[in-house]
């Protein structure tokens, strides 16, 4: 027998490459059905299934149910940038900043540090501020260069007052 975690990820790498629809989402609520509504997991597929086919309210409900039950450390920080990112998008800014930036604080330097930074320079874009998403971009890539490390974070201070 399959396990749960493989059958998800079988309906993810199937959905790749097509737009998400209610077919993903009844596969995976079927799938999420079998651990039980109390399942912060399960919550979270749930979530990215209707985050991924474009309904961000439905999801950030089923992100925070996700995060209230108690994710493990490997889909909690996903939840948060998913979480973020969904927020981002029904234009709620200021909770969307202030959810990435607590992360950025929990986890700064889990293996998702530069998804989230991402999130947070997308954020900051799209509130106005693109500037200040340009610095955290940059500062985000400062540690992936092979030199250049102080100016380039220089540069990225000074940048990031360009938007006032």
């Amino acid at each position: 027998m399959t396990s749960w975690d493989d059958r998800i990820e079988q309906v993810w790498t199937e959905a790749s490459g097509e737009e998400v629809g209610d077919e993903t989402i009844t596969r995976i609520d079927a799938l999420a059905a079998e651990r039980g509504a109390d399942d912060a997991r399960a919550e979270f597929e749930r979530a990215g299934a209707r985050d991924s086919a474009g309904r961000p309210a439905e999801a950030v409900e089923l992100y925070r149910r996700a995060l209230a039950l108690g994710l493990d450390e490997e889909h909690r920080p996903q939840c948060v940038v998913q979480l973020a990112s969904s927020l981002r998008n029904l234009g709620d800014y200021d909770e969307a900043l202030r959810v990435i930036r607590a992360e950025e604080e929990i986890a700064a330097d889990g293996p998702y540090r530069d998804a989230v930074a991402v999130v947070h320079a997308l954020i900051l874009a799209s509130a106005g501020r693109p500037a200040q998403g340009l610095s955290v971009a940059i500062l985000a890539l400062v540690p992936h260069l092979p030199r250049y490390h102080r100016s380039m974070t220089a540069y990225a201070h000074e940048i990031a007052g360009s938007d006032t």
